[in-house]
Parts: C-alpha cells; sequence; structure tokens
C-alpha cells in the first residue's frame, strides 16, 4: 500500500516533495510533516492580519489567503494560495495546507497534510491526518486519532494487521473522498480515492476506492463522482 495509491502531491506543494515520497505507506507521510516545515525557507508574510487573529511561532500565509475576524494559527505552519480560513478556526502547529482549502468555523487542526482543494468547513477535528487533494468533509465529521486504550495504531488490510509505530493517527482521505456529517473516523482509518462515508456513522479500517461506507454494508458506487 502506497501513498500514490490515494492521491499525488500537487505542484502547489513541490517544496516539500523531498519529504512525500509517492512510494512509502501513507502514513509515514504523517512523521514528516515536522521535518518537511523545518527544512522549508519561508520569506516575510506580506498579508494583514487582522487584530483577532493571533499568530504565534514561524506562519506562513500566502497573500492571497482569506483570513476572518478571529482565529488562532500555531506554527509552524504554511497555507497554500486562495485558502480561506473561517472564524474560530484553531490550527495547533505542524499543518501543510495547498491551495484552495477550507479551513473551517470552530475547526481544529493539528500535524496535519491538506492537499489542494480540501473543504473541512464546519466543526470538523483534524488531527494526526492527511486529507487528499478536494477531499471533503461535512460538518461535525472528526478524525480521531487516539485509541481509548492509548496504544499504538494499526491498519487493518484485507490480509494482515500493519503497525504503523504511530501513538496518534487519525485518518488517509483519498482524492475526493468525501464524509457525511456527523461521521467519526476511527484511529487508522483509510479511505480510497471518491470513495464516501455516510452521514452519522463510525468508520473503521480501510474503504477501497468508489465504495461507499454504510451501516453494517459497504456498497460500490455505480456513478462516477467526478
Amino acid at each position: 500500500m502506497k501513498a500514490s495509491d490515494f492521491f499525488a502531491l500537487p505542484p502547489s506543494l513541490a517544496r516539500f516533495a523531498p519529504f512525500f515520497p509517492a512510494g512509502s505507506a501513507p502514513w509515514e507521510w504523517l512523521k514528516q510533516i515536522a521535518a518537511a516545515l523545518e527544512a522549508a525557507e519561508f520569506g516575510p508574510n506580506e498579508l494583514k492580519i487582522p487584530p483577532g487573529v493571533h499568530v504565534e511561532g514561524r506562519v506562513w500565509l500566502h497573500p492571497s489567503v482569506k483570513l476572518p475576524a478571529y482565529a488562532t494559527i500555531l506554527g509552524p505552519t504554511y497555507i497554500g494560495a486562495r485558502t480561506e480560513i473561517r472564524p474560530g478556526a484553531f490550527i495547533r502547529g505542524n499543518v501543510i495546507v495547498g491551495e484552495g482549502c477550507v479551513l473551517g468555523n470552530a475547526s481544529e487542526f493539528k500535524n496535519c497534510l491538506l492537499l489542494d482543494g480540501v473543504q473541512a468547513p464546519h466543526y470538523n477535528y483534524v488531527g494526526d491526518s492527511i486529507l487528499g487533494n478536494r477531499a471533503h468533509l461535512g460538518a461535525g465529521a472528526i478524525c480521531s486519532n487516539l485509541r481509548l486504550d492509548q496504544g499504538e495504531v494499526t491498519v487493518k488490510l484485507a490480509d494482515r494487521t500493519v503497525k504503523t509505530g504511530l501513538r496518534k493517527f487519525g485518518a488517509v482521505l483519498g482524492d475526493k473522498a468525501e464524509v457525511g456529517c456527523n461521521a467519526v473516523l476511527n484511529p487508522g482509518t483509510l479511505l480510497g480515492p471518491r470513495s464516501l462515508v455516510m452521514p452519522s456513522m463510525a468508520f473503521g479500517g480501510v474503504l477501497p476506492p468508489a465504495h461507499i461506507a454504510r451501516v453494517g454494508r459497504t456498497v460500490t458506487i455505480v456513478a462516477r463522482r467526478d
């Protein structure tokens, strides 16, 4: 299982490419976020920061980023072009965001990688997770990143269980994956490209590409989702 099975790093994040090889397991990318940010050279911010937006540490915001009246952004953090940060967003550091994303109101982000066009617009928690290009979280969707026993997070494949070496690992969403409102993704969840988790359910494990997860069963998507 490779990162390239789920997504490709977009050109907007090419500066970080050495840290995110396509052939490695996707959860290995999580271990490299801090190192990628530490190695990157950022110029000074040219964006005017509203008085109610608290920025602390090493934070780089593209001049086209849309800032709200109030939010908290802690470094190290990199936010790409045309991304919108909405009121009450809490960005806790070790966060890399591509172009054209939405980081929503009252949503929290930490140690995560968001590729281009990601939408996490309302009351979301995205911790220790990777969201592929144009992935979408419905309102209240949560990427749970810690097991109740606080043990190592494993990934349950069809033929074996893989140890990740991570105590905190939320979810990996492939390109154009969708998560319905108020759904919870259990630690170590992997959603294939164009897959969909229905609202108000807890899902864990691996959802193949172009499949729908419903309560009690998994259904193949018939119509292509572009």
